[in-house]
């Protein structure tokens, strides 16, 4: 086991390395892929299935090797199913009620959007594991006691909406994603697939669930 301070030399240095890439990554990097790549499905692979599975999912995962005395789930049980899956099954169900009639709502019917591709399939494939990796694998796993539940949850949920930032800054809505009230849904979005992760002992299950959102967004947003 490691000793708090421990874990702080190690997550402090890690989080200010990490959003730092990622920020540099989304602010000059990605735009010079997207405008030197031409195909559009070879770009986001490069995008989301390498570079963001060598920046987030293989630190991530070394880190918790590392750490995984301390760990909630250990590494090798992070993707084994089992029943307390089940009853969180409803969750895709209560995803797609509230997507799909938000957009019917929102464009007066059900219609898949002309932009949605390979691309967005790699997007959404990638996306779901190597953020989940992260935040619910990797952070919330090594962060999380029954004494703080709830400062655990919450800081990851902060964390996770932070990452969101520097995308935001590039497509010019971080006023408006607070004035909107928008980044309370990935607030609670990142509660629901912690607490996913934290009652099943499974990272599968906030990741099938990260998927799911993520694939009707494309679909119909």
């Amino acid at each position: 086991m490691h000793t708090k301070q421990q874990k702080v030399a190690i997550l402090l240095p890690y989080l200010l390395l990490f959003f730092a890439v990622w920020t540099a990554y989304t602010i000059l990097l990605k735009p010079w892929l997207t405008a030197h790549i031409s195909s559009v499905w070879l770009s986001s692979f490069v995008r989301s299935g390498i570079l963001k599975n060598l920046v987030w999912t293989l630190p991530a995962y070394c880190l918790l090797k590392k750490f995984a005395d301390d760990a909630v789930v250990k590494p090798q049980e992070l993707f084994r199913l089992n029943r307390s899956c089940l009853p969180w099954l409803t969750a895709f169900a209560l995803f797609a009620i509230y997507l799909l009639v938000g957009a019917y709502r929102l464009h007066g019917g059900l219609h898949i959007q002309p932009t949605f591709g390979i691309d967005s399939v790699i997007t959404v494939l990638f996306v779901g594991i190597t953020e989940e990796m992260v935040f619910r694998g990797w952070l919330l796993n090594v962060t999380y006691s029954d004494q703080h539940k709830w400062l655990a949850i919450g800081a990851n949920a902060v964390l996770f909406l932070m990452i969101h930032f520097p995308k935001w800054i590039m497509d010019g809505a971080f006023i408006s994603n607070f004035t909107s009230l928008g980044f309370v849904c990935l607030l609670v979005l990142s509660v629901i697939f912690s607490l996913s992760f934290l009652k099943t002992k499974n990272l599968l299950l906030p990741i099938g669930l990260h998927m799911f959102w993520d694939l009707l967004m494309f679909l119909f947003y």
